[in-house]
């Protein structure tokens, strides 16, 4: 049974839930505010500081905890929908697993939907990769990461990099990863009384603002057609409750046949990306110190 603190997410998400249902016309500012709530869960972690700076001409942050390696890097990409999400509504949960694997975290602030459609987002987010290496990071030293929509560009910028015959990152963790362009997974049925966010009639509202009309079916928005073939090892997280819970199911099955290694733990009782809780929910903190764990190796620390 989920913890008590745990629950808040759930209760949190029910009242987003439950806002969006109740005002389907609602403009994207006051949606981007409702979903930045999702900031006030995570405990302020101790010993962290936290720099912006401008990155291949974006805003990003530096997550810089006390004594953390300086020359390891975690590139995260903030959740939300592809349309939300913000660096200070990720920030924390950042921090937490930076923190945990001893490294520095950047997240990028990359241009939202429907403003501006795919590829924007993943134009934005691999051109922060290649930032990186021009600043010396070595890719073995790099791991991409994110959740939700976030999840799905830290798969997306290492399909990218195969793309152009790039060296790839040294790992990828996609926490409660939104994956399927097309909405077609079965857990948006079968979990439908349980997920307290996210419904098929939602997620194909958004896919219609971010794709406007492009395939579904194209990898570099929907790795479910990506071929993993040579990837690095890829983490991913998810909750029992959640609609999307499919996504990464569907993904870590995709890897083990392309011969990637791939670990998916699916934590009992837990809703959409349940690390917001961190620092506050027991089950949030050891998601994330079970990440640091498997990570810290792969990028040698």
């Amino acid at each position: 049974m989920a913890s008590k603190e745990s629950q808040e997410i759930g209760d949190l998400w029910r009242s987003i839930s439950t806002r969006m249902a109740a005002n389907p016309g609602i403009d994207i500012v006051s949606r981007r505010a409702i979903l930045d709530a999702m900031q006030e869960l995570a405990i302020e972690p101790a010993d962290v500081t936290y720099q912006e700076i401008v990155a291949a001409g974006q805003q990003a942050l530096w997550v810089k905890p006390l004594g953390a390696a300086a020359d390891r890097v975690i590139l995260f990409l903030h959740g939300g929908g592809f349309i939300a999400g913000s660096i200070n509504c990720h920030r924390k949960l950042a921090a937490h697993l930076a923190k945990a694997a001893g490294c520095r975290a950047l997240i990028p602030a990359y241009r939202l939907a429907p403003e501006n459609p795919f590829p924007a987002q993943l134009d934005d987010t691999f051109g922060i990769y290649l930032w990186l290496l021009k600043e010396g990071f070595e890719p073995g030293h790099i791991a991409t990461a994110g959740d939700s929509a976030g999840g799905n560009l830290a798969i997306s910028i290492c399909l990218r990099a195969q793309a152009q015959n790039l060296p790839f990152p040294a790992a990828i963790i996609g926490i409660s990863p939104w994956l399927d362009m097309e909405v077609n997974g079965w857990t948006l049925d079968t979990n439908k009384e349980r997920s307290a966010i996210g419904s098929r009639e939602s997620y194909r509202q958004i896919v219609g603002m971010l794709l406007k009309g492009h395939d579904p079916k194209d990898p570099f928005a929907n790795p479910l057609y990506a071929d993993l073939t040579g990837f690095p090892p890829i983490y991913l997280s998810a909750g029992t409750e959640e609609a999307l819970l499919d996504n990464p199911e569907r993904l870590a099955e995709a890897a083990k046949r392309a011969h990637v290694d791939v670990t998916l733990k699916i934590a009992e009782g837990m809703q959409h990306v349940f690390e917001f809780m961190a620092g506050r929910a027991p089950e949030a903190d050891g998601a994330i110190a079970d990440m640091a764990i498997w990570l810290r190796p792969k990028i040698g620390l």
